[in-house]
């Protein structure tokens, strides 16, 4: 490993080869800019990520109890605060990721405005976030060291050679912010060229991971809504191919694929499956479909008609001229899904599910895993459930089963404040503290995301904000609620100027002139006051 002492003696060789016309660089000061610029290129930050991500799945294949987390973020400065507080709280990035919603983009990002998580938003809106966000996370990185450079001036100043040595070290295995990011390409925008050339953009914006989705392109649906639409299976593996393709083109070789089946939720599918021999992979998604078994007098004009075993078999077919799967093979499509996803190419598998239940997402896993011993799964813990009457009830489920009295309760309006301080509240908070923990160990969940805190996070923290300046509070609103908050917790954005980079602008304006550099930061800068 290359040290800081190494770097500047490096530099230092280099001057010298350029004599007296460099004179004014110090290789002191290059070797803090190189260190505050380690990321060349977003391709560099994908393979550095996609290790990363690959070292964590061997690890959770050998220990179930190391998964992985992140949240979803919408804008640069949101993911770089998460993971700015995540070094602060928990000393480490190990193990925690970035989530890339396309939830999020639809909703915040696009140029027509709010929209629904329907692939209608700028599909460029995606790598441009991804670029955003390693932007701001090596901004992280240059603040943070150029904070340490400053300790280093110090406590040479003071002659503290301990200190010296020490900060020297911190700056030699200097851990970045810098964190694998799973990326939502949605259910690939279009034909499987269209993929391929979306997938390129979010690779060399910095992307290690892309999660695509088993819905129609142009009828695609958030998976917490209803109608959604899903396509065969080969239509899928053409898709999977284009981002692995993409990922081969620019030399990400372990580049990651979530492959993620809406088919637990959608009923619907727009085609009918490409069927050559009974039993194949065609013959098997059609086998889901609600037929009706005909008689040739009883055809209809533009009837669609399939053979299966010496039967005449007329799908269901609705007036949006989709066919219906039928009720209940929600779980068994699912299954399918998967296992063929891991077949053709997938790497992690993505099961949409209606409600977070430990049971029923290990009940499909399992049978995957008869299959593929290491199946491992993203999961996405979404705010679209109710947490709190979702585990109230399956608490109060839990009592009926081990024949407790549950008279005290109603099952429908368990949502209600009247029960939290309740067992049933309290039994049911710890099924949800520990969600992730079973998940993992019992249901093969390997990444636990929340695809869009951050949207309800702005939303709450600006609604706080709002009740009470614009009210009674006024300024003692934001004072108390927010700045003596930051002040007395640590948090970085008081030094709000700092944060944007004014500290690290002064040091290279001193690099470039000398004495000659106008700085912002001196003693009439107010944020001396914090």
């Amino acid at each position: 490993m290359t040290t800081y002492q190494d770097d500047i003696a490096s530099i230092e060789a280099l001057k010298q080869q350029y004599g007296s016309s460099w004179d004014a660089i110090n290789p002191e000061s290059v070797a803090r800019m190189r260190a505050q610029n380690r990321f060349k290129t977003g391709l560099e930050i994908a393979q550095y990520t996609a290790d990363i991500m690959r070292r964590d799945m061997a690890e959770y294949d050998a220990d179930s109890s190391v998964y992985t987390q992140s949240l979803g973020v919408w804008h640069g400065f949101i993911g770089q605060q998460k993971l700015i507080s995540i070094k602060k709280h928990l000393k480490s990035t190990n193990k925690r990721y970035l989530y890339l919603s396309g939830w999020m983009v639809a909703a915040l990002r696009s140029e027509f405005g709010p929209l629904p998580d329907q692939s209608m938003h700028e599909k460029t809106a995606v790598p441009a976030l991804i670029e955003e966000l390693y932007t701001f996370l090596r901004q992280a990185d240059a603040r943070e060291l150029d904070l340490l450079f400053t300790k280093l001036d110090a406590a040479r100043a003071a002659g503290d050679e301990t200190s010296v040595e020490l900060i020297q070290s911190q700056i030699d295995n200097y851990e970045t912010h810098v964190v694998p990011i799973i990326a939502d390409i949605d259910a690939g925008f279009g034909n499987p060229e269209a993929t391929y050339l979306l997938a390129k953009k979010m690779i060399e914006a910095g992307a290690c991971a892309i999660q695509i989705e088993n819905q129609v392109s142009d009828e695609k649906q958030c998976g917490h809504q209803d109608g959604k639409v899903t396509v065969p299976h080969e239509d899928f593996i053409a898709k999977i191919n284009a981002v692995r393709y993409a990922f081969l083109e620019l030399g990400i070789d372990n580049g990651v694929i979530v492959a993620r089946t809406d088919s637990l939720g959608a009923g619907l599918t727009q085609k009918l499956a490409v069927t050559q021999t009974p039993g194949d992979l065609g013959d098997q998604y059609n086998s889901f479909l609600d037929v009706e078994e005909i008689s040739d007098a009883e055809l209809g004009n533009g009837d669609v008609v399939m053979k299966r075993d010496g039967k005449l078999l007329r799908p269901k077919r609705l007036a949006s001229n989709l066919y219906q799967f039928r009720q209940g093979t929600g779980e068994a499509r699912c299954v399918l899904d998967c296992i063929t996803s891991l077949q053709n190419g997938a790497d992690l598998l993505w099961i949409e599910t209606e409600k977070p239940h430990v049971g029923q997402i290990a009940g499909m896993v399992d049978e995957v895993r008869k299959v593929f011993p290491n199946a491992k799964l993203v999961y996405n813990n979404s705010p679209s459930f109710n947490w709190t009457l979702n585990f109230r009830q399956q608490a109060f489920d839990k009592l009926v089963e081990e024949g407790k009295d549950v008279s005290a309760y109603d099952r429908d309006k368990l949502m209600s404040v009247e029960y939290d301080e309740t067992e049933l509240a309290t039994t049911a908070d710890e099924m949800i503290r520990n969600f992730q923990k079973e998940g993992s160990a019992k249901a093969g969940i390997f990444h636990h995301l929340i695809t869009l805190p951050t949207y309800h996070t702005a939303a709450l923290s600006t609604d706080d904000l709002a009740k009470g300046y614009f009210a009674d509070q006024g300024m003692l609103a934001y004072v108390k609620g927010v700045q003596r908050r930051e002040i007395r917790e640590g948090i970085a954005t008081v030094k709000h100027q700092n944060m944007a980079g004014s500290d690290i602008g002064d040091n290279h304006k001193e690099y470039f002139a000398g004495d000659a550099a106008l700085k912002a930061g001196g003693q009439n800068n107010t944020m001396n006051q914090f």
